[in-house]
């Protein structure tokens, strides 16, 4: 039987599609650049593509989407810094049932497992607050710090309900469905505080979010 979690997100995401279907018209999907010109240097971090076989990007759907890691560069001096993996999806119209995948049910999915969760907040180079979700998980060999949140039309969401409440009222308000997953990841290697993997990964965001606006529209 399915979880009460899943069936919640279930008739959300069938409230959203009748809300639509009956609406009948064209979603509104502002202008926004390619994630695949989403800067590859991030601070003294450069990115390195992770490739996102066919099968997966199938089953993801008809979306945008970005894997990266991003690791200091050896100019940098800090070579020795973990890396940090940089996962964006963004759906431009979410109209054809197509929907993000939620790291709660894919991350299992990989062999991941959940630690622990919360939330925490910071206030990026911009002067803007967000609200994400934190997590440590494990694959039971090595152990990450994951920072992840749904971002749309400005908002940063760490819940995956709020976040379909949010598209649903969006959807009826101002036409628009678009909306993005953004996830964090570093690793917490043996002998590092989880605090500094923390620090690390929010450092990181701080950095990351003035530049989506371009790609994820407000």
């Amino acid at each position: 039987m399915k979880s009460p979690r899943l069936w919640v997100i279930f008739l959300l995401m069938l409230a959203t599609v009748t809300v639509l279907h009956v609406r009948g018209d064209v979603d509104h999907v502002p202008a926004s650049r390619p994630l695949s010109e989403f800067p590859m240097a991030i601070g003294p971090r450069v990115a390195t593509e992770v490739p996102i076989s066919a099968e997966a990007l199938q089953i993801l759907g008809k979306g945008d989407f970005l894997d990266r890691n991003y690791s200091a560069s050896q100019s940098s001096g800090a070579s020795a810094i973990p890396p940090i993996g940089l996962y964006i999806a963004y759906f431009p119209t979410q109209r054809t049932g197509q929907s993000i995948h939620s790291p709660q049910n894919c991350l299992p999915g990989a062999g991941w497992s959940f630690l622990s969760d919360g939330v925490t907040q910071f206030t990026d180079a911009s002067g803007k607050s967000f609200t994400v979700g934190e997590y440590l998980i494990t694959d039971g060999q090595s152990t990450d710090e994951a920072l992840y949140w749904y971002q749309l039309h400005g908002r940063s969401i760490a819940n995956d309900y709020k976040a379909k409440v949010y598209t649903l009222a969006d959807s009826i308000r101002y036409g628009r469905t678009d909306e993005a997953l953004v996830r964090i990841i570093t690793p917490v290697p043996n002998g590092e505080d989880r605090i500094e993997a923390r620090n690390r990964a929010v450092s990181f965001a701080q950095q990351l979010t003035p530049l989506l606006p371009a790609y994820v529209p407000d």
